[in-house]
């Protein structure tokens, strides 16, 4: 009843199945490693980060993890074009402030460009105030008079 032929058959085709499974994780794993190859950080690091500033209830779809990876890969690639902009073969920390100023100070930068088009406006209706004093208090002579005058000729 017993035939070992068949056992030795059997446990080969195990081990061909066992093989192919491994290799077809492997593959899989593969995959996974070229999808993350193009992204310039670990993308379990930036989930870590982002996890800790959101809220607990939030999930994370794959797709925002891959492009906040790659987001906080251009800002760095800005940075390092900002840096080769000094003549310096050294890259000092003054020079590092100096061109992550824009994405640390971000807030302080829309106040005070609010603050400069409040400005602007407040400028902008006191022309238009006065301009209409102008108009209403400064009348010049009739139109037909101003056609014939040559100060008014361009």
């Amino acid at each position: 009843m017993y035939d070992e032929n068949e056992d030795e058959f059997n446990e080969e085709a195990l081990k061909e199945e066992d093989e192919e499974i491994i290799q077809s994780d492997d593959e899989q794993d593969e995959g996974s490693q070229e999808e993350g190859e193009d992204l310039p950080f670990a993308k379990a690091e930036v989930v870590r980060l982002m996890k800790q500033n959101l809220d607990s209830d939030k999930m994370i779809r794959e797709r925002v993890k891959v492009e906040m990876n790659k987001f906080l890969g251009e800002v760095l690639v800005k940075v390092c074009d900002q840096l080769n902009e000094y003549p310096y073969t050294t890259i000092e920390y003054e020079m590092l402030k100096e061109s992550i100023y824009p994405y640390q100070n971000i807030e302080r930068i829309n106040e005070e460009k609010k603050r400069i088009l409040m400005h602007l406006h407040a400028i902008k209706a006191d022309c238009d105030a006065l301009s209409m004093d102008v108009k209403k208090t400064l009348k010049l002579k009739d139109v037909s008079e101003e056609e014939s005058d040559p100060a008014f000729m361009d």
